[in-house]
């Protein structure tokens, strides 16, 4: 669990479908007029794969909203013993009522994805988890949010009692294009890169925004700005870090695709 901190994101610094970004706006909305003390709960899903925008789309929101952001890793906060979880989910919304913050819970198929047939007394207390955590959102009078990279896992019932599920998607190549221009703007490069060839990678902007601070760190080492063998160098340990392979192929260098 963390504790709350400022939000620094703001809704400019998302590349999402207008379609998601609409949503996230009406969220805000919704979220304003719940602040407000009127009537409907400001709840909300966010649905993606790590690095595709999740936490920057909730810090966001929480800066529209002149909020501090509260991130709470649900995975550490479910408890094996019987009736923890619910004491340090209370304390996490007793915290952030105090506080005035934006919820966020990273992890949510920690607790979601442990409902079940009921079997046994375990399976009874862990729907007696989810349930508390979906009545108390209800009643938390800010915008409380769940994250999950495993949509999959999560009953659809408990899907449906959310106002809002957002879905992050992995950006076509256009807002890849977006994605590297805005991470390239923040650092001293030796000329302009063109970041069309760096958008053919296959790659998020979690990702790319870790490509370019390390070859930010690279290059400060050599004590030079920043340019495109820098970029490469990074992108390619990267891609090893994940365990894809990265060619010229990537890049529409013919050479290197028949190699």
């Amino acid at each position: 669990m963390t504790g709350s901190a400022a939000a620094h994101a703001h809704f400019d610094d998302l590349v999402l479908p207008p379609d998601r970004m609409a949503q996230l706006h009406e969220l805000a909305h919704c979220a304003a007029r719940r602040g407000s003390g009127r009537n409907g709960p400001a709840t909300a899903l966010f649905v993606g794969a790590p690095g595709s925008g999740k936490t920057t789309a909730a810090e966001a929101l929480a800066n529209n909203l002149a909020l501090d952001l509260f991130h709470i890793d649900l995975s550490r906060v479910v408890s094996k013993y019987i009736g923890e979880t619910e004491k340090n989910l209370e304390r996490a919304f007793a915290a952030a009522e105090v506080e005035g913050a934006v919820l966020l819970f990273d992890e949510a198929d920690a607790l979601f994805g442990k409902r079940s047939e009921v079997k046994d007394s375990h399976d009874r207390y862990a729907n007696i988890e989810v349930k508390y955590l979906l009545q108390r959102m209800e009643g938390f009078a800010g915008l409380a949010i769940l994250a999950t990279n495993r949509k999959q896992s999560i009953d659809p019932a408990f899907i449906r009692r959310l106002r809002f599920v957002v879905e992050f998607p992995f950006p076509n190549r256009a807002a890849r294009d977006a994605l590297w221009r805005r991470a390239l703007s923040e650092v001293t490069t030796a000329e302009p890169i063109d970041t069309g060839p760096l958008a053919m990678l296959q790659v998020n902007g979690g990702a790319i925004a870790g490509i370019v601070r390390r070859a930010e760190d690279t290059a400060a080492v050599a004590a030079q700005p920043v340019d495109l063998r820098h970029i490469l160098a990074a992108a390619r340990h990267e891609h090893a870090r994940l365990g894809i392979p990265l060619t010229g192929a990537e890049f529409g260098d013919p050479d290197d695709a028949a190699s």
